[in-house]
């Protein structure tokens, strides 16, 4: 059992604020086998610099955003905000200079698809069952088609005071039916939620029938201080409509570049269970992850930065970077390739973004 342990792969896949319950949970569950050897003639490199394991990687995201809650939990202003400012962070030049470092072509695009008012009452909580079960009926309800699956990520976006949480069971939150649940299991993360600054996480439901297709989603929660003094989420910026950008930054970034790292957690301690990872450090570690973790105060890595096209500015949280062995902000000039890669056991291509499955 011991043996066994050691090889249990539990990277993470989820945006925690620095010292808070959730992070001290996350990371002390975060687990990953020790990885071979680099590919020869590497050298060296820091701790926390980000290793490519094979797996499916996005070189031209596309990405939409659904709001729960129905429009009476929304201000318009809101959600054109975030609009707005996730489109245009995510397909800035300077920042993807920074990105780029994990494609071997060195460039890559992002488009954002308009968003859409799902109805019904806002959740008081929600959980990763509630959002894989949504997932399963918007896929069946032909909602989601038009897609390219293995390039899209769905980002689902809670509402102010909604709760969310990691449990698999289903809360009925948004009267989930009862769907099968996908193959392996996806530990609980006991009361790590939001109220404990966990700010959102990405994975990936297995949809559709006989021949099914992996849909990639992201959910993150309205990050504020509420009126009774508690905090839902990681608030950092002085509006909350910037924290859901900043969340959503993370996420989609870590899901570009490790979109298959829930399936690597389901096959826990499967030999094979790194060959679903993408870029990830040693410790298991997305490209959001240690910069968060490093961070005090937050404000070091959450910013709001300037366009590089001069239309403004939009919040962001700076990505890990092997380029400087640090988070990075915009860099006017591509990062070179990273080029880690594991000797034993990587996919071909380094990081292409466009593996077939």
């Amino acid at each position: 059992m011991a043996a066994e342990a050691k090889r249990l792969v539990r990277p993470l896949r989820v945006v925690v604020g620095h010292g808070t319950k959730a992070e001290k949970g996350f990371y002390a569950r975060m687990s990953m086998p020790t990885p071979e050897a680099l590919a020869p003639g590497l050298p060296a490199t820091p701790a926390h610099d980000l290793i490519f394991h094979g797996g499916h990687t996005i070189e031209d995201l596309v990405f939409t955003n659904f709001y729960l809650g129905g429009t009476a939990a929304w201000k318009a202003s809101d959600i054109q905000n975030i609009d707005k400012a996730l489109a245009a962070a995510m397909s800035d030049v300077d920042m993807n200079n920074v990105m780029s470092q994990y494609y071997a072509g060195g460039k890559i695009t992002s488009t954002f698809k308009p968003s859409q008012t799902l109805p019904g009452p806002p959740p008081g909580v929600f959980s990763q069952g509630d959002v894989e079960n949504l997932v399963q009926q918007l896929f069946s309800a032909g909602t989601l088609n038009g897609y390219d699956y293995t390039s899209t990520v769905f980002n689902f976006m809670l509402p102010s005071g909604t709760i969310l949480n990691t449990d698999a069971a289903p809360t009925g939150g948004m009267a989930a039916a009862q769907l099968k649940p996908e193959k392996g299991t996806i530990p609980v993360e006991q009361e790590e939620d939001s109220s404990q600054g966990l700010g959102g996480y990405h994975g990936s439901v297995h949809a559709g029938g006989a021949t099914p297709v992996i849909v990639y989603y992201a959910i993150g929660v309205y990050s504020e201080t509420l009126p009774n003094g508690t905090v839902n989420g990681i608030p950092v910026f002085d509006q909350p409509w910037k924290n859901v950008v900043a969340t959503f930054y993370h996420e989609l970034n870590e899901a570009r570049t490790d979109a298959d790292v829930e399936d690597a957690i389901r096959a826990g301690n499967d030999p094979n269970a790194t060959k679903f990872l993408g870029w990830t450090s040693k410790q298991g570690e997305e490209c959001g992850d240690f910069p968060v973790a490093e961070a005090n105060p937050l404000t070091q890595v959450f910013q709001e930065v300037k366009l590089t096209d001069g239309s403004g500015t939009a919040p962001v949280q700076f990505q890990y970077s092997d380029a400087v062995h640090a988070p990075e902000g915009p860099r006017t000039t591509p990062a070179p390739f990273a080029g880690q890669l594991q000797a034993k056991g990587a996919g071909q291509g380094q990081g292409g973004g466009k593996k077939k499955r």
